[in-house]
Order: C-alpha cells, then structure tokens, then sequence
C-alpha cells in the first residue's frame, strides 16, 4: 500500500469540516496516512473547535494558524511534515464515499508518466461537475463567466475550455486539476514548492497544475469519484470576484495567454 498524506485548509463551517474530515478517516484505511486540517483563522472559531475535537483517530492533526493566510500558504503549511508517497489536497466541502485515495494513490504510482491527478466530481445532487478543464486563456475564462447569461458561442466556449467536447469517462490528460481535489506525487509537490504563496485564492490550482505539467503528465481519472459542494463565491461576492481578477492577473503574466496541448 502507498504511503499517503492529505490536507484540508478551512476557513468555513464546523460542521462541514467534520463531515468532510470523517469521510476521509471512514473511507482510507490503514496506518500509513496522515490528515492534516489547517485552520486560516476562521472567524467563527472553527479551529479552535476542530482542535477540541475528538475524531477518535491518531491520524488527524489539527492546525491553527494565527491568521488567514490564504489557500496555497495554508496547504504549504504542511510541506516539511510530508513523509508521504502521494499527497491529496482537499477542499473543506469534499465528500468522500469510498476508498478513493489509497487507490488513487497507487494508481499514480503505477504511471510513472503521471505526476498529478483529479477524480470525477458531483454536486450532492448527482449533477456531474464539469471541472476538468484546457490551460485556461483570457478567452476561455470570459466565456466561462458569461456562458450562463449568453449561452451561444459563449456557451460553445466554455464547453470547449471545459472538456465537454472530449470522452470524459475514460482517464485522460488535462491541464487544469482543480484545487478541490488533487493527489499530487509528494516528491513532486516539494520539488515545485507546493503552491505559489503570492496568489491568496483563485487559480492558484491552475499555477500548480502548469508548474507540475513540467514535471511530467496531469490526469483526469474518472473511475473513481467523489461529492463537492463547490460554493462558487465568485459569482455572488464582489471583494472575492476582484481577487480572482487579480489572481487571473499573476497567472497570464506568468504563463502567457496562449492555449496549451490538450
């Protein structure tokens, strides 16, 4: 069995946490795992909780950072405690049913090729997420946030930046692995320095995914899944939609606006 570790960075609900923190333990067995539950100083004191908490296992260690350091940081902040085989990064709101992560794990370590890769994801009410996705360009983002009021070539667009234009129901390369749910060859992940401490939220995970993509293949794999809520602050926030402008800013200066391979 691989030796594997995985981190969720909260800054959220309680209870939502602790859902998603008892998936995981219910669904990966054995002794060779360790959870990480980073707290970014949620407002509502749920670290302080979370470090109360009792989830009856060894395997879970609860952090509480004095303050929000964002997405990426929070992940980082657990690099120099990895001794594992693969990493998962998880989103707080990620349901976890069976178990995905040895078995992810040790799929990538059967493909030497590959480096990174994501499950199939579903809204809790078995909606499919369309969440692979191409390197993204200035086109492709514009189309995915104006697909729903326009439809048309916008909608055309977004299904083509989305992949909904390829077969998604066997295991393919992608160039965009969301943050909700990754697993990443720990070595890897070390190698690139985890995420780039200078995005605080938003595309941070496609920043990864180019960076990784240099370290060999990212992979869709659609055989195993899991469930996510996906609270897309973006569209209702509008503090939160500038720092995603911001953050689209950083990456298209860092990884230019062309398209990628796929």
């Amino acid at each position: 069995m691989p030796k594997i570790s995985a981190c969720i960075v909260a800054y959220c609900d309680y209870d939502e946490v602790c859902a998603a923190v008892r998936s995981v333990l219910a669904n990966t067995p054995g002794d060779d795992f360790a959870l990480y539950v980073v707290d970014n100083a949620s407002p509502d004191g749920c670290g302080p909780r979370l470090a109360q908490t009792d989830f009856g296992d060894a395997r879970v260690q609860v952090i509480c950072l004095p303050k929000n350091l964002g997405f990426g940081k929070g992940h980082n902040s657990v690099m120099d405690r990895l001794t594992s085989d693969v990493h998962f990064i998880l989103n707080p709101d990620v349901i976890i049913h069976d178990d995905i992560l040895p078995q992810m794990a040790q799929w990538l370590l059967d493909h030497p090729g590959v480096v990174m890769a994501t499950p199939q994801l579903y809204f809790p009410d078995g909606r499919i997420q369309n969440l692979p996705r191409r390197k993204p360009t200035p086109w492709l983002l514009l189309a995915r946030q104006l697909a729903p009021r326009f439809g048309g070539v916008m909608q055309k667009a977004d299904e083509h930046y989305t992949m909904q234009d390829e077969d998604l129901t066997i295991p393919r390369p992608i160039e965009f692995c969301t943050g909700s749910f990754a697993a990443i060859r720990t070595d890897v992940f070390k190698t690139i320095g985890g995420f780039d401490p200078e995005y605080f939220m938003y595309v941070e995970d496609a920043d990864l995914t180019q960076r990784a993509l240099r370290q060999g293949l990212v992979y869709l794999l659609p055989q195993f899944t899991a469930t996510h809520a996906w609270h897309r602050d973006p569209m209702r926030d509008t503090g939160k939609f500038k720092m995603q402008l911001k953050s689209m800013g950083r990456y298209f200066k860092k990884w230019g606006i062309g398209k990628g391979n796929v």
